[in-house]
């Protein structure tokens, strides 16, 4: 993959970031709740692993 498509990568996943965000205001129920804060946590790792790759790949 480029730098270019690492970058696209994790602004997508940014994206999925702000929705998964914005279920966790709205709910109510903390057994989602905590769900959804481990799907905050994966994504989050997972647009750290693509920024570090990109600029790895960009050096």
């Amino acid at each position: 993959m480029t730098p270019e498509d690492r970058l696209k990568q994790a602004e997508e996943l940014l994206g999925r970031l702000e929705q998964a965000r914005g279920r966790l205001e709205q709910t109510k129920d903390p057994d989602e709740a905590i769900e959804i804060l481990q799907e905050l946590s994966e994504i989050a790792k997972n647009v750290e692993s693509q920024l570090q790759e990109a600029k790895r790949e960009a050096q």
